[in-house]
């Protein structure tokens, strides 16, 4: 699936290709904030990897900006491992720094919730480590709110961090629900 808004294309990852943008995008994420409480920011190969695990059950969308390349990237993950949460997934974005406050975001998520949606998830969920009022700006903006905090759970750059988890319901919860169609088995729209 490939949406282009100008000057903006948002595809599926490469892993190969896009990796190192992904890396570069991602370290002052987990370098200089509390929006990651990752404590090493991993390298193109890291990311390479954990790319292609991903597209292994959910999408990991690119915003490509013609002219300069990749300047953001959101997707999907399992909420958790146990198969009675099969239907929920966890869903991250980050933007290059010289370009947030454009749209990025909201651009990556308007591909992946629809996408996440038509996979048969009946779930989304982000966590957001506090204060970040521009994350929770996005996820709001997706119909997202917020529905718990788990206070001082994360500790890095010297303090304690709140996580506040936001959540919606995307697909109606069925008695008998089929499993959620694995991304690289999804049809295109």
């Amino acid at each position: 699936m490939m949406v282009t808004t100008t000057p903006v294309t948002i595809r599926r990852a490469d892993p190969e290709r896009d990796a190192e943008s992904i890396a570069t995008i991602y370290r002052p994420a987990v370098e200089a904030s509390s929006a990651s409480f990752e404590e090493t920011a991993p390298d193109a190969a890291n990311m390479a990897r954990r790319i292609q695990r991903i597209l292994r059950r959910t999408p990991w969308l690119v915003a490509d900006e013609h002219g300069t390349g990749v300047i953001g990237y959101a997707y999907a993950r399992r909420h958790h491992e146990r198969a009675g949460y099969r239907w929920s997934v966890d869903v991250s974005a980050y933007v290059r720094p010289d370009r947030l406050g454009r749209g990025v975001g909201r651009q990556l998520y308007n591909v992946l919730i629809p996408t996440l949606r038509r996979q048969g998830f009946v779930n989304v969920y982000a966590g957001i480590a506090l204060p970040n009022p521009a994350s929770v700006a996005l996820h709001e903006s997706t119909g997202m709110r917020q529905i718990g905090v788990y206070r001082q759970i994360g500790y890095k750059l010297g303090a304690w961090h709140d996580v506040a988890w936001y959540g919606m319901q995307i697909n109606p919860p069925e008695p008998r629900p089929p499993r959620p169609v694995l991304y690289p088995s999804l049809p295109p729209d």
